[in-house]
This record gives structure tokens, sequence and C-alpha cells, in this order.
């Protein structure tokens, strides 16, 4: 009997304190852990370096996508026509020092894309060689060269504002190495003889561009000629303006 009530007293103390158990255990696993900062941390800064990146990557092809848009406004026209003038130092006889040569050029180009064209230029050039003492009296004759070339041009470096270019043209040429001579003729005071020979040039056109439509050229040049079955090679430049019009 006395054992009876042992384990009824036993029973009536066990059951309240298992019920509180269950109740702290129910209680724990319906509250998640709460996260440690420091590793939450890490993840927060890799997803700010992420958006950060993502909005440069953005903002830079924005700009390149501005600067293609500019680069194909200026360049995107079919005839390009310049006038302007030049300099050149030409050797007007076999035994003669250069002469300084001033010029006129103009030319007018047709693009079959925004890099390659092809060229049509006109030139003429002015000097007054000093061909020496002699029985003439005449010691700077006037004389003159005219040209007409054509050839290819290719753009091989764009940018909205400026742009360098590659020429190469060929041609003819005709020398007036006479005219200022009173009826000695050219080739006796050391001239060259009047007449026509090939003309060729290999240039280096820089263009800045004020606005899509209209640039300033600057042209570095080595021109070459034939007079008098001798090849002639020269050094110059022409600068000027440049006009676009026609876009495709």
């Amino acid at each position: 009997m006395s054992s009876f009530r042992r384990l009824a007293l036993a029973l009536a103390l066990g059951l309240p304190a298992a019920h509180l158990a269950l109740a702290q255990s129910s209680s724990s696993s319906s509250n998640p852990a709460t996260p440690n900062p420091q590793e939450t941390q890490p993840q927060q800064s890799a997803s700010q370096n992420q958006s950060t990146v993502s909005v440069q990557s953005r903002i830079r092809a924005r700009r390149e996508q501005r600067r293609l848009q500019a680069i194909h406004d200026v360049y995107s026209h079919r005839y390009e026509t310049y006038v302007g003038m030049g300099y050149l130092r030409f050797t007007p006889g076999p035994n003669l020092q250069r002469v300084t040569y001033y010029a006129w050029d103009t030319g007018f180009t047709r693009f079959y894309n925004d890099r390659l064209g092809v060229t049509i230029d006109g030139r003429g050039y002015y000097g007054t060689p000093f061909v020496g003492l002699n029985f003439s009296s005449i010691t700077r004759p006037a004389v003159s060269t005219y040209a007409v070339l054509g050839g290819p041009t290719y753009r091989f470096y764009m940018q909205p504002k400026y742009s360098i270019s590659g020429r190469v043209m060929g041609g003819y040429a005709k020398g007036n190495f006479s005219g200022d001579t009173n009826g000695f003729g050219g080739k006796t005071l050391g001239l060259y003889p009047d007449g026509g020979t090939y003309a060729l040039s290999a240039s280096l056109p820089l263009e800045y561009n004020a606005t899509p439509n209209f640039g300033l050229r600057l042209v570095p040049e080595y021109f070459a000629t034939g007079f008098g079955s001798t090849m002639q090679n020269s050094l110059g430049f022409t600068g000027g303006f440049v006009l676009r019009f026609g876009k495709r």
C-alpha cells in the first residue's frame, strides 16, 4: 500500500515538470535562431559591390554608345569637298636648288562607308626659282606646275572631333618653266623643259571637326613628278576647309 502511494506521488510531481519541458521545447523550435551579424555583413557588402559594378557598366555602355553615334554623325556623309592652300619644296631643274612652291588645292571625295572613299584632286603650284647669273639677266623667272590626281582615301583613326587618314593618288602634271624667260626657254636657264609627266602623292590628312558637316584639314604630303626624264621627290603640305554633305 505504501508503494502505491509513493508511485502516485511521483506521478503527481512528474506530470507538471514534463509539461513544462514540452512547452519550452515547442517555444525554442518556433523561434528561429538570430543570425550572426558578422556572417551577414560580407553578404551585404558583396551585394552592394555587385550593384555598384552594374551601375558603372551601364554608364560606360551609354557613354560608348553616345561616342559611336557621334562618330557616325560626322563620318556617315557620302560626299566631302575641300579647298585650301599649299606649300612644296620643289627642284625646278637638274642642277638648281629647291624652290618654295605656293599652291592652291581643291578636291572631292566620294565615301562608300565611314572609312573608305575615292578622291579626285586638282592643284596649281607657283614659284620663282633662282637660276643664277647668266647672259639674259633673268635670275628669278616665274614657273608653275599643275596637277590632276585621283586615288583611295582611308580613315584609320576616327573620333567625334578629329580623324587621321591615309591617301595615295596618281595622275598627270603639267609644267610651265619657260613662260617668264622672254623667249630664252627654260632649258637654257637650267630649268626643266615644258611638258607633261606623271605625278604621285602620298599624304596623311589630319582633320579637326568644328561641326559634323564642317572641319579644318592639314595634310603633310610627299609629292613626286617626272620632269626632264628624272624624278623630283618633294615634301610639303596643304591645308584648308572641309565640307561634308549627303548623309547615307
